[in-house]
């Protein structure tokens, strides 16, 4: 029901932004709300100047290293990405993951998320070798966090065997798949 959504967190933008002044770090929450329902019905170009606003608003509160922060850039990411602006999305991959990196160790769950993000960026640019030894971190990751047979293993394990089939690996991404549809399966 996003055609409902959308004037509510308009409205709660206007108020927070009129409560806060336009600079609050409520208000980027509204802002990357609302991004996020413009880029989940394919308003890219409306969704983009709100994730730049709520990035400049956490980075002149938070400073350039907060976690917040990072997870702007990594909005923003997501959506030069999705309109195939994959050179502009790398830096802020990037940048997003070491911060994250920095904020909760290299061993988080976040960490994986933004590990698979930049490889799928790097397999989209058909830098195939990056893209490998971040997959298989956030493999390993995944399974520490969650266990060997949670969902997110099995994305992990699915992402890895496209890449390994990819590079024509066939052998090694079999059995990647068949453990992915396993763990999907329960």
């Amino acid at each position: 029901r996003l055609t409902e959504a959308e004037p509510l967190m308009q409205r709660a933008l206007k108020i927070d932004e009129a409560s806060f002044g336009p600079k609050h770090p409520n208000v980027a929450i509204r802002l990357g709300n609302l991004a996020a329902l413009l880029y989940a019905t394919n308003r890219f170009t409306e969704a983009e100047p709100l994730m730049q606003r709520a990035l400049k608003i956490d980075e002149a509160n938070f400073g350039p290293e907060h976690p917040d922060v990072a997870r702007d850039l990594s909005n923003l990411a997501a959506l030069l990405y999705a309109t195939n602006r994959l050179t502009e999305a790398e830096p802020l991959m990037q940048r997003a993951l070491k911060i994250d990196e920095a904020s909760f160790g290299p061993e988080h769950p976040r960490v994986a998320i933004y590990l698979n993000n930049l490889a799928q960026l790097l397999t989209a640019t058909n830098r195939l070798t990056e893209a490998e030894p971040l997959m298989q971190r956030a493999l390993k990751i995944d399974e520490v966090s969650f266990g060997p047979e949670h969902p997110n293993v099995a994305i992990d394990l699915n992402n890895l065997a496209g890449l390994l089939q990819a590079i024509n690996r066939l052998t090694e991404a079999e059995p990647l798949m068949q453990r992915a549809l396993k763990i999907d399966e329960a």
